[in-house]
């Protein structure tokens, strides 16, 4: 299997893949197309967990935002970058304030599934 940003892996063929084999093939892409990276790996990490958000469909909204960036004029990979940009963010607030109690993603996510 080979990654193409451009492209939707096949869900159920992503998911079948260990993560480790997922950000590897990320990582091949952005290193066979010459992309420069601060961290490559951690570039790798939100690719892949974004494809494997996407890859759950309707479980979750990063599907149909992916879909609803490139609608508003994105290219796949740089809508891509987008959701990771928001995930990168969110994690790193929860890095840096990680919630007293409960469920950290219970203030944003109380309707995926509607």
């Amino acid at each position: 299997m080979k990654y193409d940003p451009l492209k939707a892996p096949d869900p159920k063929g992503w998911q079948a893949l260990e993560e480790i084999e997922q950000i590897e093939l990320v990582r091949a892409y952005h290193t066979k197309a010459g992309v420069r990276l601060p961290n490559p790996l951690l570039h790798a990490t939100i690719h892949a967990t974004v494809e494997s958000q996407a890859a759950l469909g309707e479980a979750t909204p990063v599907q149909r935002t992916l879909e609803r960036l490139q609608r508003e004029g994105l290219d796949r990979h740089e809508a891509v970058h987008a959701v990771g940009s928001v995930l990168a963010s969110y994690v790193h607030d929860l890095i840096r304030s990680p919630p007293s109690a409960g469920d950290p993603n219970a203030a944003i996510s109380p309707n995926w599934g509607h």
